[in-house]
């Protein structure tokens, strides 16, 4: 039995990057859905408020690290507090268009983070983060 595709949130407050990254998940033919939040925090709410005995397929939160509000890593720090029930239906990418010493020893210290890539997201990335899952 093949596996559903996965769903996917892309939160980054740049529109065109969110709007470019919708585009390039569709063209993979391999999504249930793609979403995007310019404010993680909205992101963060409405995954909050999902339902934990879901048995749609995993989601995979395309997620930026410089954004104003509520950055990458507060988002990651806040997402780490929720039940497992949560957290276990979703896998964290994260990206940026440049990253530092202290970002990415920052990676090491957040297992809910599957992998980092820079930026942009291509149609080669969508599918090595879907067949990683």
């Amino acid at each position: 039995m093949l596996t559903p595709f996965p769903h996917f949130i892309i939160i980054d407050d740049s529109q065109l990057d969110c709007f470019i990254g919708e585009k390039i998940i569709q063209n993979t033919g391999t999504f249930s859905s793609v979403k995007s939040y310019i404010q993680a925090t909205e992101a963060y709410e409405a995954i909050k408020n999902s339902d934990p005995n879901t048995t749609e397929p995993i989601t995979i939160i395309v997620l930026d690290i410089q954004m104003p509000v509520m950055n990458g890593f507060q988002f990651v720090e806040a997402f780490e507090q929720l039940p497992e029930s949560i957290r276990s239906h979703y896998a964290i990418f994260m990206f940026s268009s440049s990253i530092n010493e202290n970002d990415k020893n920052r990676l090491e210290n957040h297992p809910c983070i599957r992998k980092f890539y820079s930026k942009p997201i291509s149609k080669d990335i969508v599918a090595s983060i879907v067949d990683s899952l």
